[in-house]
């Protein structure tokens, strides 16, 4: 029993775990009719607004809203960002989504235009298809043959492929089986792939890159015990070697940096993508035009995220009415928090501090603040994904803290309480912990209501009433 239990708690080390924000967000919590559920896929609440962005979401896999915007607004802390986190989560990896902070905008060496150009061309998905040769079966033999004088010196590298190495592969399918002679590098691709007699591979005949595509059916039960990554499939039919088609996914700005630099798609890790010039976009939207035209390529519009929106300045705005208006534009979701205020760069005021040409484009979609009940069910999917054991009286103190003060310190406390919890030696986390969290660390009132206390013995401090004569101080 011990063993079992030892067992349980490992943990899974071939991937980094890292817990963000909304890092248990799973999708929007829609059910077949798009309706939302009350709690389901990390989403809690909000019910109106989730059904909204299914309603998005439906006519985004559907490619009929292509260069559409759709505005999320709302109080801090009223899941904006989840919201536009479920819809990037409901699409899957081929859709493309990309995202962005409106103040990066300004620190980038790049111009604004050029900044936001690039981000509408990473939101746009270019699904590339090619005929290729392959050969599909189920190995039923590999035997290679080893020089004596490589068997005799051990001298050689362990990963170098020995001088005259050869060997044999019998592939079979349900209809023929065929023996192929092997050389040094198949050989080596084998080896790396890890190939064993059972397994069902495709060889390209081009390239010769080695996919092991499962272990076959009929050989499941030459082991006890598999591991939870095996992946069982059925013996390949017809005849062994077959064209297939290939289908490749990237993004119109991967294009434009694979054609725009010396390196080629080595730019793409090093990050110096830098201002690309209007001629290669040009020429690159010319030849993805004429692919689509022969049947070779298709636009796939992605979808991209614009947070903090109202840091954008009146130029952006601009740009981006008229980026809106190409073709080949992506679904563009922004959100802001904020009220009637300046459209930076002018003197003007408007919602949300966006010009009213711009908002006049927009779906708008509202947020409300959460009420004590989806409070307390986002502190337990919280807890349950940060690994945190909580008792039901913690949870309810910690749940009375979020609607007094906000839902993200209340969330902040998780993590410092099970903290507090592990220095006395306890293994769930209780009031006392919590307690002892919330008198360490101040929420923004508390915060605020001391600063007014004691604002006096601050530096650089400006009391109501106090006479302006004195000197300021300067470096």
């Amino acid at each position: 029993m011990a063993e079992l239990k030892r067992l349980s708690e490992s943990r899974d080390l071939t991937r980094i775990e890292r817990i963000g924000a909304h890092s248990h967000i799973r999708g929007l919590g829609l059910d077949s009719s798009l309706e939302a559920r009350d709690a389901s896929e990390g989403m809690v609440g909000q019910l109106p607004a989730r059904k909204a962005a299914g309603l998005i979401l439906q006519l985004i896999r559907q490619g009929k809203i292509a260069g559409r915007a759709v505005l999320l607004a709302g109080q801090p802390g009223t899941g904006k960002t989840a919201l536009a986190m479920g819809i990037a989560k409901s699409l899957g990896a081929e859709t493309p989504f990309a995202s962005v902070a409106a103040s990066e905008l300004f620190s980038l060496d790049l111009s604004k235009t050029e900044a936001l150009r690039q981000a509408f061309r990473r939101a746009i998905g270019v699904r590339i298809k090619e005929e290729a040769e392959i050969i599909e079966g189920e190995v039923v033999e590999i035997s290679i043959d080893r020089p004596l004088s490589a068997a005799a010196g051990s001298s050689a590298p362990s990963g170098a492929t020995a001088p005259g190495k050869t060997g044999r592969l019998t592939l079979k399918t349900t209809d023929m089986e065929t023996v192929y002679e092997l050389g040094g590098k198949m050989i080596e691709a084998l080896g790396k792939e890890k190939v064993q007699s059972g397994d069902v591979i495709a060889l390209d005949k081009a390239s010769g890159k080695v996919t092991k595509l499962g272990r076959s059916i009929g050989r499941s039960r030459d082991y006890d015990a598999v591991g939870p990554h095996t992946k069982f499939v059925k013996c390949p039919e017809g005849e062994l070697q077959k064209r297939k088609e290939v289908v490749h996914c990237v993004t119109l700005h991967e294009i434009d940096v694979i054609n725009s630099r010396t390196q080629g798609f080595l730019a793409l890790f090093t990050g110096d993508t830098g201002e690309i010039r209007a001629e290669v976009r040009e020429q690159i939207d010319t030849k993805v035009a004429e692919w689509r035209e022969e049947g070779k390529a298709d636009i796939v519009p992605g979808v991209l995220f614009i947070d903090e929106v109202h840091m954008l300045d009146i130029e952006c705005f601009s740009f981006l009415n008229r980026a809106l208006e190409n073709d080949m534009a992506p679904i563009l979701v922004i959100a802001t928090n904020r009220g009637i205020t300046s459209i930076r760069g002018t003197n003007y005021r408007s919602p949300h501090g966006i010009p009213p040409d711009f908002l006049d484009r927009l779906l708008i979609i509202t947020t409300q603040p959460y009420t004590e009940d989806d409070i307390r069910k986002i502190l337990d999917i919280r807890c349950d994904e940060e690994d945190v054991e909580m008792s039901a009286d913690a949870k309810v103190l910690l749940t009375k803290i979020g609607v007094e003060t906000s839902l993200r310190y209340a969330i902040h406390l998780i993590t410092s309480a099970a903290l507090a919890c592990q220095k006395r030696k306890g293994k769930v986390v209780e009031m006392e912990d919590i307690s002892r969290v919330y008198q360490l660390f101040l929420d923004v009132k508390r915060s605020t209501q001391y600063l007014m206390e004691y604002q006096s013995q601050y530096m650089f401090n400006e009391v109501p009433g106090e006479a302006d004569g004195d000197d300021t101080m300067q470096s």
